[in-house]
């Protein structure tokens, strides 16, 4: 009778000590440091140098914030603006795998100029199954270019 009392003591310490974890609130990190950095600098192959490092390659000028912590239940919208000779074309990647329209992500472009692009991911309503990595991915003919953007979710009590 005794060790039943201590096993569900530990049981129950165990669950308040995870519960307790889980009620922390999460840190909020300013990392100057993006997942998925455009890849810059000098190559020892002058093939690669030239097609990272060309002026009419594919350059992401404006990107969603890096670090989103979302609500259940509510929208998330990434947006992406990229320039290029030829206009690039914008993909967007979850966790690795490229992501396509369905009934509640939804995927917007907008030809802003000859040489712009616009391009906005919206889901709605969002889940835990939303959480993780986002990319978008800008490329045409000369270079390629990318930002990631991580997300987790938070639960609202109204």
């Amino acid at each position: 009778m005794l060790l039943k009392c201590a096993l569900v003591a530990t049981l129950i310490l165990l669950v308040l000590q995870t519960e307790a974890r889980r009620a922390r609130p999460r840190p909020r990190t300013k990392s100057k440091v993006q997942i998925g950095l455009p890849i810059t600098g000098k190559y020892r192959d002058p093939e690669s140098d030239q097609y990272y490092n060309n002026n009419d390659g594919a350059k992401i000028l404006l990107a969603s914030h890096f670090d989103l912590e979302y609500v259940l239940g509510h929208k998330i919208a990434f947006l992406c603006t990229a320039k290029g000779t030829p206009r690039p074309h914008i993909t967007w990647f979850k966790d690795g795998t490229e992501i396509f329209a369905h009934h509640y992500l939804h995927i917007h472009e907008w030809m802003i100029e000859d040489d712009r692009v616009k391009s906005k991911l919206e889901i709605d309503p969002a889940t835990q199954m939303d959480a993780g990595v986002y990319e978008c991915t800008a490329d045409n003919m000369y270079s390629i270019d990318r930002r990631s953007f991580k997300t987790d979710f938070s639960i609202a009590f109204d």
